[in-house]
């Protein structure tokens, strides 16, 4: 059984629908799909046994490619009435979009948000556009292709199958609207990959204004430059009235009828009016049965839209591969993981020419590598003790903890947050704030605190390239320690040293009477993200706990340049980029560096992830645990400047 097979099972199943094998009994329902030639066969033995049928197909958001790739679709749409696409009988959306009120301001606001999502991330039914190709400069006029013998086409009209001259009375139409205005006709996905035929062809694109498009270029940019869109039934239709134009339609696919397109054919059942809002409402949050593979369940479309956005990145990513430079061997299968889905990483000592390189942090490498650290939402347990993270970081530009340059991160915290962006964030660290959660979540107890103004100062491994690239003239943690008292001489202030440090895997430990000079309380073995709720304030060079403070509403103060300082959310004493003059607010900030700079990947499915899997596999202690090799980090810790023992 193929993964496709699979997938329809265990969401019919989630759904309520088990399949199972038998003659069934009037009570039963047979699930056919759609109006495919298998049907037929469901359809008679329906009619012989007084069962209903259940007609399925594919969601409107479905995956990267089509389902002839062997994808697996994030969703089905179960219509116990008929089928979306065919309009001589009602079906279950049609029936929603004709009576449901669609007047919840909650769920009207989902759709708007929706909406702005799936444009903004440039996200439609297949999501595999390359994002390298643009759009034809605008001004033209889309006429969209559909494959042959598609049912949308064959069950599409209200007495039959729809006519093939509609398309070409939709190119001749098109050009008598537009008189000497350039025409792009663009083919189907799976017309441009050779699997079935559409109903132009090059000969048609013959004339100079008329220019037939196959490349895999986002809809979305096609929509933002037409004047204006022609189609028969295609789903392109749909989105197209999202992105805001009416278009001219042939066929009766799902979405004409209510006033949002401009019909070449009345539909007799239908004269609501909606609005763009209440259309998508109907059809992306209320009719389909959407699934996330992470978690094994249903789900509401934005999970669903999580999961492909997350895929989707990967995808663009790394599609085209990579030569992995100089990595350690514990970490290459992670990295494989990580970077390999599409085509397998090619670890090397030196770059193909034809490859972007992977560098890990600032390893030497080529000018335009791509730098790789570890997130800030890591594992529970110590990267030093080689357990394999949930996130990483992919910097083009640079990396976070080098203020010397600029950084993705560093674009990203200066950009507005997309649409949902912040709330999505607001939402994501109340979980990690609830959780408890922190870079490694290592759970250690807690113990009693003195009473008064708590100052937290967390050490840090002093051979760190955020020391060696961040910091000011405060370096190492004696000397930031002795800063904080000299600024704070009444405060509690409480040292914490690095968890690297304190196994003994890397340098910075400041012997107990020395940091007793200037602390009243040396933290051994205490878990941060417990500690943070405890605290009045945290001073640092450059740690990201002076992050996960911010998250926690701590005020921070900084001596270094880390990459949370200079945006006006911190006590910055160090010197700050002068390019860091963007002021976003905290959920800006989050979601820079916890949603659209980080990669996560789910180790239950073995797929990208969205941050919020993630943070449930920390949660739950179901992430991957270090080997049984702790002699071997500690010698990798002790050898740490013999690099080639380790790779």
């Amino acid at each position: 059984m193929g993964r496709q097979a699979r997938r329809i099972r265990r969401i019919m199943a989630l759904a309520g629908h088990p399949i199972g094998i038998g003659w069934p009994q009037a009570t039963d329902k047979i699930a056919v799909w759609g109006h495919a030639r298998r049907a037929a066969r469901g359809e008679k033995i329906a009619a012989r046994s007084g069962a209903g049928i259940l007609r399925v197909e594919d969601a409107f958001l479905r995956s990267l490619f089509p389902g002839r790739a062997g994808e697996p679709t994030l969703g089905l749409l179960i219509d116990t009435q008929g089928a979306y696409y065919a309009p001589a009988t009602p079906s279950d959306l049609e029936t929603l979009l004709a009576t449901h009120p669609l007047d919840d301001h909650a769920l009207l606001e989902r759709a708007r948000l929706g909406m702005a999502r799936l444009k903004a991330l440039q996200l439609s039914k297949y999501a595999a556009h390359d994002p390298a190709l643009r759009a034809p400069d605008p001004g033209y006029v889309l006429v969209v292709d559909q494959v042959r013998g598609d049912a949308s086409l064959t069950h599409g009209g209200l007495d039959g199958p729809l006519p093939a001259h509609l398309f070409r009375e939709m190119l001749v139409q098109a050009q008598l609207d537009f008189p000497g205005a350039r025409i792009i006709i663009r083919t189907h996905p799976e017309t441009a990959q050779g699997h079935r035929h559409g109903h132009f062809t090059p000969a048609d694109a013959t004339a100079d204004h008329i220019t037939l498009l196959s490349d895999p270029v986002s809809p979305w940019e096609l929509l933002e430059g037409a004047l204006a869109v022609y189609t028969v039934s295609s789903q392109l239709g749909f989105e197209a009235v999202f992105a805001g134009h009416k278009p001219r339609v042939f066929g009766l696919p799902f979405y004409a009828g209510w006033g949002l397109s401009c019909d070449h054919t009345p539909h007799p059942r239908r004269r609501r009016k909606l609005t763009r809002a209440q259309l998508f409402a109907a059809a992306m949050l209320l009719y389909p049965k959407w699934y996330d593979p992470c978690r094994d369940r249903l789900c509401p479309f934005e999970d669903a839209l999580d999961h492909l956005e997350a895929l989707t990145r990967a995808w663009r990513e790394d599609r085209n591969g990579y030569a992995a430079l100089n990595m350690r061997l514990w970490k290459r299968p992670h990295l494989q993981a990580f970077f390999g889905r599409w085509k397998k990483l090619h670890f090397a000592k030196a770059a193909r020419t034809n490859q972007p390189a992977l560098v890990w942090g600032m390893a030497a490498g080529p000018a335009h590598a791509i730098r790789i650290e570890d997130g800030f939402l890591r594992s529970r347990g110590l990267g030093a003790e080689l357990t394999p993270p949930v996130s990483l970081v992919a910097d083009d530009l640079g990396l976070y903890y080098d203020p010397s340059t600029p950084s993705r991160l560093e674009a990203l915290i200066a950009a507005p947050p997309p649409p949902g962006g912040e709330a999505r964030a607001t939402a994501l660290v109340a979980r990690i704030r609830a959780q408890r959660l922190s870079k490694y979540n290592l759970d250690r107890p807690l113990p009693d605190l003195p009473l008064g103004h708590r100052i937290l100062v967390p050490g840090q491994v002093e051979d760190d390239a955020s020391i060696q690239l961040g910091a000011g003239a405060i370096r190492t943690n004696l000397a930031l320690l002795a800063e904080t008292r000299r600024r704070n001489p009444k405060a509690i202030i409480l040292y914490k040293p690095h968890p690297d440090v304190e196994a003994g895997l890397r340098p910075g430990a400041i012997p107990r009477q020395d940091a007793l000079l200037h602390a009243d309380l040396v933290l051994d073995h205490s878990d941060p993200a417990h500690l943070l709720d405890h605290v009045n304030e945290l001073w640092t060079m450059t740690s990201t706990m002076g992050f996960e403070a911010l998250l926690r509403d701590v005020p921070v103060t900084t001596f270094g340049a880390p990459f949370y300082a200079g945006w006006g959310l911190t006590t910055d004493m160090g010197n700050i980029p002068a390019r860091r003059i963007a002021r976003p607010g905290l959920a800006a900030l989050a979601h820079a560096a916890l949603i659209a700079y980080p990669r996560y990947y789910d180790p239950v499915s073995r797929q990208p992830c969205p941050p919020e899997v993630a943070l449930e596999r920390l949660a739950t202690h179901t992430t991957p645990r270090p080997p049984v090799l702790r002699l071997l980090a500690k010698l990798q810790g002790a050898f740490a400047s013999l690099a080639p023992l380790w790779r």
